[in-house]
């Protein structure tokens, strides 16, 4: 038996928010004072370091939802599965619906609850629930996917990342430009031919106060009295170079896959300069160096969406929309991401 993806699917908004258009942002440090360079130059540093140079966001009518629900009917479709027969829809996200204006959250009822019903399924036997896990929420989702395949619980699960990020960044913060929003959803079923996960592994860090590295916390403006998610940005890139090489080959040898025979790593879209040094490390531990063209990257377009990057990128370049980036059947490929909590996952997959 193998437990395969049998079908992708993706929402990325259509309104772009160029480097360019923070240029009047009022941005503040953490002491609520404006900084001494102009915002040309901390956007020009920003994008040198992340890569970034536009983000997705959603229309104020469309919440995470939405994009969960347009990013599974895409899946469901190439799936070529009736969504009568789903035994689970899990969606990964962290903020709930949030409406536009608003960074309140709105967690109940369930974002799988809204996409069950979006879908109009009518089966009760299709079991609907949400996955709070940080950026690493979609592949803790197929990971949880797996097990009820594997332990006879489920024969078909709908696992989605969605997320709109642009609703809960604090406008004068920096770090705002990092996030952005968008869905990726993924088709997991029992399989006999099909591709196959062949490994997996998680792990979570919280004995050295790794669960301040990504939080909400005040705005930096004193006038503001809302609180926005915050991110430990020197802390989270010291955490992943030290902790993510690992966890990914822990999961690579669990495989019995060989190295040299990896074809891609999807790793989640935080930052462009982080994840190649990650990917550098990871080959590293192998006395290896990263293969040409081995890391699919789309942040430079798309920003961070937590939870949606990885399904996302994936969905990209299993459909060739990617340039430069394609796969056959048969490839190996590592899904990695880091984020909140601090959690980290990682699986391997064939094709």
């Amino acid at each position: 038996m193998n437990i395969s993806i049998s079908g992708t699917g993706r929402a990325v908004p259509t309104s772009i928010k160029k480097n360019s258009d923070f240029l009047s942002h009022q941005f503040l440090d953490e002491k609520g004072e404006r900084f001494s360079n102009d915002n040309s130059e901390i956007i020009e540093k920003f994008s040198s370091i992340t890569g970034i140079e536009e983000r997705r966001y959603a229309p104020d009518e469309i919440n995470s939802s939405d994009l969960a629900t347009e990013a599974a009917i895409k899946a469901i479709a190439a799936s070529g599965e009736d969504q009568e027969t789903i035994d689970y829809i899990i969606v990964a996200h962290n903020f709930g619906d949030t409406p536009a204006g608003s960074c309140q959250s709105m967690a109940l009822p369930s974002i799988a609850s809204k996409v069950k019903t979006n879908l109009k399924i009518v089966n009760p036997n299709c079991v609907a629930y949400d996955l709070l896990f940080g950026c690493p929420g979609w592949v803790e989702g197929v990971i949880q996917a797996k097990a009820f395949i594997k332990a006879g619980m489920a024969n078909k699960c709908l696992v989605i990342g969605a997320e709109t990020l642009s609703r809960v960044v604090d406008p004068s913060d920096r770090d705002s430009m990092i996030f952005a929003d968008g869905a990726g959803a993924t088709m997991i079923k029992k399989t006999k031919d099909g591709g196959s996960i062949l490994s997996h592994k998680t792990v979570t860090y919280t004995s050295n106060n790794e669960i301040d590295i990504l939080n909400f916390e005040q705005s930096y403006d004193p006038a503001d009295e809302n609180k926005y998610i915050k991110m430990k940005g020197r802390k989270v890139y010291e955490f992943a170079l030290l902790h993510v090489p690992q966890a990914m080959k822990a999961c690579m040898e669990d495989s019995g896959v060989a190295i040299e025979n990896l074809k891609k790593i999807f790793i989640h879209q935080a930052n462009m300069k982080m994840d190649e040094a990650i990917v550098k490390r990871f080959y590293r531990l192998y006395r290896h160096t990263a293969p040409e063209n081995v890391l699919p990257m789309n942040i430079q377009t798309h920003g961070n969406s937590s939870v949606a990057t990885v399904p996302t990128l994936y969905d990209q370049v299993i459909n060739n929309d990617l340039e430069n980036h394609s796969l056959e059947k048969g490839d190996v490929v590592l899904f990695a991401s880091v984020g909140a909590g601090m959690n980290i996952n990682a699986i391997t997959y064939r094709v």
